[in-house]
């Protein structure tokens, strides 16, 4: 909400700026939804609605995580390659236990020990999160390719149907992915407002010297940031082998990390940390797929699509230094 000790006495016109700085992503969804309305009359459509949800939600779920990591004023690299490799071993060990149960155990332990080691490795290690993260993701690319030999990992037929209906799936004409990607929005939102933890990871984002003088324990703070992060990872990585059920060594996940970022950017959280919005990364998913398909119905390569996701960041971080400039 816009504090009204802050409007009172502004004009209509500053009004207005300052709503528009507050809720730019907002403007931004709103703004992208009428032109892709105008591309296609049809969009709105539920049919096309909830398939912008499941085309995103994975990466979804990843910007979640990359959300607290870049509002504590890090940043996470390796996101695709752990997907990738949490998927593949997932499929493993579907085929050799015939449990979807043990197969999400899995993938969720997976990635909560990722993100531990990750954090341990940035707070212990005192190695930048930047240098590490880009370590870990050639890293664990480079092992999937080696357990791949170059070839897919691929559910075993007997289970193929039961395990592809978890992500193909619907709930009363609801898409099984999308329920996921909107629960783990609210479980993030409530994390990153209702408790303790969410007021220190914006801490440690603005200042960690003067978080860590007011009897905050940082390096705790950055570890459980890292294993929150993994285990949404996890759980993206067990939605994508069950989406796929064909995970490929070298593509699967690739250029997750950039529509993480993108999204986390576009939504409005501050990329040098201290502040974050839950909802507005969750909008920024979601502009992305509809400026990916406004894009295809408008005949633009695909190819180009890293083009206006790179300017996207830079445009949003112009527009946050500038907001910067102007307090």
């Amino acid at each position: 909400m816009i504090d009204l000790q802050k409007i009172r006495g502004k004009s209509i016109k500053e009004i207005f700026s300052i709503a528009a700085s507050r809720y730019s992503y907002w403007l931004s969804f709103i703004l992208l939804l009428v032109i892709a309305v105008i591309v296609n009359p049809q969009f709105l459509a539920w049919s096309n609605l909830t398939n912008q949800f499941v085309q995103g939600a994975v990466v979804g779920i990843c910007a979640m995580g990359m959300s607290l990591v870049i509002s504590a004023g890090m940043i996470d690299l390796s996101v695709g390659s752990a997907a990738a490799l949490i998927s593949g071993l997932g499929i493993t060990v579907l085929n050799s236990t015939h449990s979807i149960a043990l197969t999400l155990l899995f993938s969720l332990a997976a990635g909560l020990a990722s993100g531990i080691i990750n954090g341990l490795l940035v707070t212990k290690g005192r190695i930048a999160p930047f240098i590490l993260t880009l370590a870990t993701m050639a890293a664990l690319r480079s092992v999937i390719n080696q357990l791949g030999q170059g070839g897919p990992f691929t559910v075993a037929r007997d289970m193929y149907q039961n395990f592809r209906n978890i992500s193909a799936g619907s709930w009363f004409f609801i898409p099984n992915l999308m329920l996921f990607f909107i629960l783990i929005t609210i479980i993030t939102a409530l994390l990153m407002s209702k408790t303790k933890f969410g007021v220190y990871v914006y801490a440690v984002g603005s200042n960690q010297q003067a978080a860590r003088l007011s009897g905050v324990n940082v390096d705790n703070v950055k570890i459980r940031i890292f294993a929150y992060a993994g285990l949404l990872y996890g759980l993206a990585a067990f939605l994508l082998a069950s989406r796929l059920t064909s995970i490929q060594a070298a593509s699967a996940g690739s250029g997750y990390e950039m529509d993480a970022i993108a999204a986390v950017a576009i939504g409005g959280t501050a990329m040098e940390g201290g502040r974050g919005k839950i909802i507005g990364t969750f909008l920024g998913v979601l502009m992305l797929r509809i400026i990916s398909t406004v894009l295809i119905m408008a005949n633009v390569p695909p190819f180009l699509n890293g083009l206006v996701q790179g300017i996207i960041i830079i445009i949003a971080v112009l527009a946050q230094n500038k907001r910067n400039s102007a307090k």
